[in-house]
């Protein structure tokens, strides 16, 4: 039984590791630059185009908003005259009676409404650029995670075709008796916790793949390999202050708030001018039932405010826009406390990351081979060995994590700001 469950595991883990090196080397994989792979999703990402619809519908009810209100035309006629004849209208008998009429408005509303409309348009370009700007954020995030990740496999395939020679190696002593069972079955632990990591590591590469193919709409059979240039390490000034400044004119979610309160400031204008009354305009044919016959008249008309002077809309109005007046304040200071974050999450990463500790860990690969040469020669004993080999692949790890760190350090300065302040590689 427990030779099975070896068994099984073995085999998942072939099946993993077999799948794993394939999709990275089949020729449907997708090797990407984000600069490539950010032109690709603003094409084809289904939310950003779906959205791109809202701010043409908000467009096209500017245009709505400029048009006048129609003339109204009304008709009374009689259907039949003394004599029973239908529709007689002659000089001696019937009547009919037509009027044309055109609403005027008065106090600017039309300007007003066109305001309001094209408010709602710039709204709604800021909700697209907003999502744009959460998309790109996630996609490079994705990118980031997947490319590290992928160096991650590669450490981890060196170490366990390591230990796989190692055990091999000491399976052949301790049949010959030239080793201790103890010695061997640490070793196979080693293997075996290195291939339950490797699996975990493929079990998220294969989550950030899907999200990667949703986010740049690409064939789910296709493998996408990010490339990522390393990014040396180097202090670039940024003024918090500045770059606080900066995002205040670049953040489309501050924008949008902005958008709103001079929405909501214009219709508090548009409610106050409703108060004032419009005037209706027209000119009535009236051929026989006036005081004389074939009359003509001019009429005009307008309803007196003397009960309803849109007191409930205006104050409404007003209330509105003094909440949406708080929510900017809001906004506005979590904008620029997201941009000294960012900027101290930067500089930290910066620092953690400098050249010589990048030098020290490419020569750990140097020191790894000498290491396992002299354990294979019983210079050094089995927990040593063990102690280093564990060393290793943490300091491998942790410098793949650093470069991971700076790279969303650069991400969410850059989100922070709205804006590139650090070019992505």
């Amino acid at each position: 039984m427990r030779a099975l469950v070896k068994g099984v595991r073995a085999l998942l883990l072939f099946i993993i590791l077999a799948s794993s090196a394939s999709a990275f080397g089949q020729t449907d994989s997708l090797r990407i630059t984000f600069k490539d792979a950010e032109k690709m999703f603003i094409q084809n990402n289904f939310s950003l185009l779906a959205q791109k619809y809202n701010v043409d519908a908000a467009q096209a009810l500017v245009k709505q908003a400029k048009l006048w209100d129609n003339p109204v035309l009304a008709t009374d006629q009689n259907i039949t005259d003394v004599s029973g004849k239908y529709f007689q209208h002659n000089s001696n008998t019937g009547q009919i009676f037509v009027q044309l009429s055109q609403l005027i408005q008065t106090a600017g509303k039309r300007g007003k409404q066109v305001k309001i409309a094209e408010d709602g348009t710039r709204i709604q370009q800021a909700a697209f650029d907003d999502l744009l700007r959460n998309l790109r954020y996630n996609l490079q995030l994705d990118m980031a995670q997947v490319a590290n990740l992928i160096a991650q496999r590669q450490v981890y395939a060196v170490e366990i075709a390591s230990a796989k020679n190692l055990v091999s190696a000491s399976d052949k002593a301790y049949q010959s008796g030239n080793t201790s069972l103890k010695d061997l079955v640490r070793l196979k632990a080693l293997l075996f916790g290195l291939q339950n990591e490797m699996v975990d590591n493929e079990r998220q590469l294969n989550q950030l793949q899907t999200e990667l193919k949703t986010i740049l709409a690409v064939k789910e059979s296709q493998y996408i390999v990010p490339q990522i240039a390393v990014i040396p390490p180097g202090e670039v000034p940024l003024d918090p202050r500045s770059l606080a400044d900066q995002a205040l004119t670049n953040r489309a979610d501050y924008l949008g708030n902005r958008y709103t309160l001079d929405q909501n400031n214009h219709n508090l204008d548009l409610q106050k001018a409703l108060a004032v009354p419009d005037i209706t305009v027209g000119a009535a044919f009236d051929q026989r039932s006036s005081y004389a016959n074939n009359y003509v008249g001019l009429q005009i008309s307008a309803p007196l405010p003397f009960f309803n002077r849109n007191q409930g809309n205006i104050k409404s109005a007003r209330l509105q826009a003094q909440g949406q007046e708080l929510v900017v304040k809001n906004n506005e200071l979590q904008v620029r406390n997201d941009v000294y974050e960012a900027v101290a999450q930067y500089k930290l990463s910066q620092q953690l990351l400098n050249k010589n500790e990048i030098d020290f860990y490419e020569r750990y690969d140097q020191i790894f081979n000498a290491m396992m040469k002299s354990f294979q020669q019983r210079q050094i004993s089995l927990p040593e060995f063990i102690d280093f080999f564990d060393s290793y692949k943490e300091t491998k790890i942790k410098i793949i994590q650093q470069q991971l760190n700076l790279q969303k350090a650069i991400a969410d300065l850059n989100y922070a700001v709205g804006t590139n302040v650090v070019a992505e590689k």
